[in-house]
C-alpha cells in the first residue's frame, strides 16, 4: 500500500488501501484546501515525475530540495558537524539520488522541523538513516504518523552537540528554529524554515499565523520571537526555499525587522 502524498502541502500520511479523507493541515486556516478539492499522490508516482535537487549552500550545509517544485516548494538543509549531521526540515521525495547524497555525507543523525507545513516525508527519511526525529510537544497533535522514532521535546533540545533547536512559536505554537553555532564562517547561522520568513528584500525577515491567507501575528507573538532568539549570535539567516537567505547581519535583520512589523500594527507609518 503507498504512503498517500498530500498534493498541496506535501506531507506524507500512513500507509492505507485508500488515501485519507482529508489533509488536516490543509484544512487548517494557515493552510488551503484548493479550489478544485483535495488530492492525493503517492511515493512511486511522485518519484516517477520528480527527482531530487542537491545544492552545496556553504560548506558544511547541503540543500535538499525537489524539482520540478511540489506541494509548497521548501528545501531541507543538511547541516554537518563532527558530532554527527542533521536534517533540518523535509522534502516529499526520498530518491536514490538523495540517499546516495545523504550516505556519502555521513548519514544522518537526527531531524528536526520547524513546523508542521515542512514535515513531509520526515519519517521515511528517519527510516532510511536509522535516526530518530525531534518534535515539539507543543505540536503533537499535528503530527501525521506515529512512530517510535519521533521522540518530544519541550522548549529545547540539542539533537547532536553543538547543535541547538528552540522553540520560539509565533506561527505555530511549536515552530522552531536551529542555531548552528559553526555556520557563516564561525560568525553562526540561523535556519528558520518560515518560522521566521525571509522576504524577497534580503536584508528584511518577516512572521505571519499564515502566509498563503495573509493573516498576521500580533504584537506580542512577533517582539516574543525577537526576544527569543537574542541569545543565539548568527549574522547568516537561511529561510525555507531556494536563495531565501539573509546573507549577513541577520541578527540585526530580523530584529529591526520585528520593530517594523509591531510598529505598522500599531498604526506608526515611516
Amino acid at each position: 500500500m503507498p504512503a498517500w502524498v498530500c498534493v498541496r502541502c506535501g506531507v506524507q500520511y500512513p500507509d492505507t488501501a485508500a488515501p485519507p479523507a482529508s489533509c488536516p493541515i490543509c484544512e487548517d486556516e494557515r493552510e488551503a484546501v484548493p479550489a478544485e478539492g483535495q488530492r492525493w499522490t503517492h511515493t512511486a508516482e511522485l518519484g516517477s515525475d520528480h527527482r531530487t535537487e542537491i545544492r552545496t549552500e556553504e560548506p558544511g550545509l547541503t540543500g535538499i530540495g525537489v524539482t520540478p517544485a511540489f506541494g509548497i516548494g521548501q528545501r531541507a538543509l543538511l547541516v554537518r558537524t563532527a558530532a554527527g549531521n542533521v536534517l533540518w526540515d523535509c522534502v516529499p521525495l526520498l530518491d536514490e539520488q538523495a540517499r546516495r547524497a545523504i550516505d556519502e555525507l555521513g548519514g544522518l543523525s537526527a531531524i528536526c522541523l520547524s513546523h508542521p507545513h515542512f514535515y513531509a516525508a520526515h519519517l521515511e527519511f528517519a527510516a532510511a538513516f536509522d535516526a530518530p526525529v525531534f518534535l515539539p510537544r507543543a505540536d503533537e497533535q499535528w503530527i501525521p504518523r506515529n512512530s517510535s522514532r519521533i521522540e518530544l521535546f519541550d522548549d529545547e533540545i540539542e539533537p547532536v552537540p553543538g547543535l541547538t533547536v528552540a522553540r520560539i512559536g509565533g506561527h505555530f505554537d511549536g515552530a522552531c528554529v536551529l542555531h548552528w553555532p559553526e555556520g557563516a564562517q564561525g560568525r553562526g547561522a540561523l535556519l528558520t524554515g518560515d518560522t521566521i520568513m525571509v522576504v524577497e528584500d534580503r536584508g528584511w525577515v518577516s512572521f505571519m499565523w499564515s502566509f498563503p491567507n495573509l493573516i498576521p501575528l500580533d504584537a506580542e507573538t512577533v517582539t516574543g520571537i525577537a526576544r527569543r532568539i537574542g541569545r543565539f549570535r548568527f549574522d547568516r539567516v537561511y529561510g525555507g526555499w531556494w536563495g531565501h537567505v539573509v546573507l549577513d547581519d541577520g541578527a540585526a535583520a530580523v530584529h529591526r525587522s520585528a520593530a517594523r512589523y509591531v510598529e505598522r500594527l500599531r498604526g506608526v507609518r515611516p
